[in-house]
């Protein structure tokens, strides 16, 4: 390859500097043209080049110099040990369903739809108006919008039934997405070192919230068909607890809904026990062979607290709650909302009140319906012919996810790492217990990309479990 002139010199100016000493100058130059026998504008070429490269460095008016060797020196942070003292509470590892994946593999790890499950076409049309707006310049009230509190509250008041107050459009308060709502109630409605009882297995975001807030966790077991309404009462009266959070509908990661009969019993133990229900409506939108029937429909007495996130159904861009409390409580939650985030944006809560009030919105579901019904009993028809050794309680009637009961003796990171080598990515249980894990399990996601690939990542799974010793 012929070497062009630039190239030459640079070539031969890096050897010349690597003998030179730090700060060294150049010549000059015009002493570089007529060493090299070129025009100027070559030897600037040359010059740019080095200065790119970091080698040379230049002073206007002075000259060009050897820039000096700088070894970065590793920062010591260890002065922050003692600043910040031992953590009171040490929060969880981030979740396994967090992580992001490349696209040739199989994901069944992820707590997220895929995207093709979203209204997209609503949601970048609600977008474009909304920054065409007043919404992209305005602050909005601290509780939110009230055009979309006005929204949750309708819906949960549709299904109210006769002789029951429907909430109103003023007991909403509107949250910069569930898990930052999850802290805000741990933190006013238990407090820092209160018992708070939590279904076990439970929602993983829910465990992280309680430890940034320092919360004591007090598991009550639980699955497919909810807690034991015993097991309930004798921890409230046990710990004095003031709350328990539970997902009544389509259950994170079991899956599980609760009977009108046991929603009934659990109300009534809470109203016993002078406490609060945490109702985590999450998968209200991902209904298959069932509607979501929140706890919060049958109580207008402020017993029960009902979080509702958009931000599955709708885009993860659009981090949007509506929470639904009355009285006294639902003044704390708003304080402790405007504390820690003062308001949601008013574009986000623009583009949520937009897309659920179009007419498309509810076609949009039923499609997702029929979509979650496919997938679903595709990963379940691979799982029963591929995966022998394993267990599937009960096949949800909503939701996201699949909880396999795996053998006793399953090695739950060997068998992880052994389907990651497969191109299949799954979610190992134990971190959705808030104490010792009771069996080995997987959450498996099917609203996640490809689920043509089922039959393949069940056979990986069932294979990597006949060799899990």
């Amino acid at each position: 390859m012929i070497q062009s002139s630039s190239d030459r010199i640079v070539s031969a100016l890096r050897t010349w500097i690597a003998a030179a000493p730090a700060g060294a100058q150049l010549p000059s130059t015009r002493k570089l043209v007529a060493q090299f026998e070129v025009s100027p504008v070559t030897v600037q070429k040359a010059l740019r080049a080095l200065i790119g490269q970091g080698v040379i460095e230049s002073r206007p008016g002075v000259g060009t110099f050897v820039c000096a060797v700088r070894t970065a020196r590793p920062s010591d942070y260890g002065w922050q040990t003692a600043a910040l003292g031992s953590p009171q509470h040490r929060p969880p590892v981030s979740s396994s369903a967090l992580r992001t994946t490349p696209n040739d593999v199989i994901a069944l790890h992820s707590g997220y739809p895929d995207r093709e499950l979203l209204p997209e076409r609503l949601v970048r049309a609600a977008f474009a108006r909304a920054a065409r707006s007043e919404a992209a310049v305005s602050r909005p009230p601290a509780a939110g919008l009230p055009e979309l509190q006005s929204w949750f509250a309708a819906e949960l008041g549709a299904i109210t039934p006769a002789g029951l107050t429907t909430p109103a459009a003023s007991d909403v308060v509107i949250l910069p997405g569930s898990q930052s709502g999850l802290s805000t109630l741990f933190r006013t409605l238990v407090g820092v070192g209160r018992p708070l009882l939590i279904e076990s297995p439970s929602y993983w975001g829910a465990m992280l919230a309680a430890a940034q807030v320092g919360v004591q966790l007090v598991p009550i077991p639980s699955g497919p068909r909810g807690p034991s309404p015993d097991d309930l009462d004798r921890a409230f009266a046990q710990t004095g607890a003031r709350a328990f959070y539970a997902q009544p509908n389509f259950a994170h990661p079991t899956g599980g809904q609760w009977t009108p009969d046991l929603s009934d019993t659990v109300l009534g133990i809470v109203r016993e026990h002078g406490a609060f229900l945490i109702e985590d409506d999450w998968a209200h939108d991902f209904g298959i062979a069932a509607d979501s029937a929140p706890i919060a429909a049958r109580d207008d007495s402020g017993h029960v607290v009902c979080i509702r996130s958009l931000t599955k159904s709708v885009s993860p861009s659009v981090r949007v709650a509506g929470l639904i409390a009355r009285g006294p409580a639902r003044d704390r939650i708003l304080a402790d909302t405007q504390a820690q985030a003062m308001y949601v944006s008013s574009a986000l809560q623009a583009v949520a009140v937009d897309v659920v009030t179009q007419p498309a919105w509810r076609t949009h579901l039923r499609s997702l319906r029929r979509q979650l019904t496919h997938r679903r009993d595709l990963l379940v028809d691979a799982l029963r012919e591929h995966t022998p050794a394993a267990h599937l309680d009960a096949v949800p009637r909503g939701g996201l996810n699949l909880w396999l009961r795996l053998p006793d003796d399953t090695n739950l990171p060997r068998l992880t790492h052994a389907c990651e080598a497969q191109g299949v990515i799954i979610a190992a249980g134990d971190e959705w217990f808030p104490a010792e894990p009771t069996g080995r399990y997987l959450r498996l996601n099917y609203s996640g990309p490809n689920p043509n690939a089922f039959p393949d990542a069940a056979r990986i799974i069932g294979q990597a479990l006949t060799t899990r010793h």
